[in-house]
């Protein structure tokens, strides 16, 4: 029977007694709930993989000027300014993550994983992994895997969606998949690639979710970029054998305890944060007089 994927204790487990690689129960679980073939499914995470190198390069490439005025060209801005803060592979880590998310809020085609808020960093991170370390597409796609199954446990115990549990269960999330994926392709244990997911959500722990006019564009698509970061430094953490102190599970349940506490204005609402404050409460006005006039100008249904 494919591991349900309640804990990582138990898929730590279903590994250890099987002697398998922690992406092959993920890879059994697709299998058994999509009624796929092994094959269809490391194509469809093929396909996955190249609609977001396309997004990090449409981002980069492309016009990225969105409906609200809000996002204009930012990924460009960063990876064409020429001094970079730590290191130009940090650059372009930053650039990656804002491009792939840019796209989402101008409408274009990405992967949401595990949502659209959340959308440029497992891009971000997995295009620059690949770039430094020459590291091979095969071992990309399992690290997919094993960041679904990060999103799995983490929707059961906690939540991913920010309407339900704040932006530290959508981008922190999105930041967990990524932080397990680059211990695994780094050659991390079992144990230091759950690390990383435990390190990266005490980082996250208690953000907000608090989008301007209530869209998915600030401060969403800087956290993209600064979740991306997290990911790394978590990564970078957890590998060197750091432990976390408080096991994933129940950093996972911490998780889920924060979000269920929050106010609901700080859960997608745009009634707390950012969105409330005088320049967010403008914003808003502007977008809905627009909306308002959009309508106006729609001729009469005959």
């Amino acid at each position: 029977m494919a591991v349900l994927f309640n804990s990582f204790e138990a898929w730590k487990k279903e590994c250890e007694d099987n002697k398998v690689p922690l992406y092959k129960p993920v890879l059994d679980f697709e299998i058994n709930q999509k009624g796929k073939s092994e094959e269809d499914i490391w194509a469809g995470i093929d396909q996955a993989y190249q609609v977001m190198k396309e997004a990090v390069q449409s981002g980069l490439n492309e016009e990225m000027s969105s409906y609200s005025g809000m996002i204009n060209n930012g990924a460009k801005k960063v990876m064409k300014f020429p001094k970079p803060v730590l290191s130009l592979e940090f650059q372009k880590l930053v650039a990656r993550a804002l491009a792939a998310k840019e796209v989402n809020s101008c409408m274009g085609r990405v992967v949401a994983a595990p949502t659209a808020g959340a959308s440029g960093i497992l891009p971000g991170t997995l295009v620059t992994l690949q770039e430094i370390h020459d590291v091979e597409d095969r071992k990309i796609y399992e690290a997919l895997l094993i960041g679904a199954g990060v999103a799995l446990i983490l929707e059961k115990r906690a939540s991913i969606a920010g309407a339900v549990g704040g932006c530290q269960a959508e981008t922190g999330a999105a930041a967990a998949m990524a932080s397990a994926g680059i211990t695994y392709c780094l050659g991390g244990s079992i144990d230091q690639v759950f690390n990383a997911v435990a390190i990266t959500i005490q980082c996250m722990l208690g953000l907000v979710c608090d989008p301007v006019a209530g869209l998915v564009e600030i401060p969403c698509v800087v956290r993209n970029a600064s979740a991306a970061a997290i990911a790394n430094s978590s990564a970078q953490i957890a590998i060197a054998d750091v432990s976390p102190v408080i096991p994933v599970d129940e950093c996972v349940d911490a998780m889920g305890e924060v979000g269920q506490s929050m106010e609901a204005r700080y859960k997608e609402t745009a009634e707390g944060g950012l969105a409330a404050t005088p320049t967010g409460r403008a914003i808003s006005k502007r977008v809905l007089i627009q909306d308002i006039e959009v309508m106006d100008d729609e001729p009469d249904p005959e």
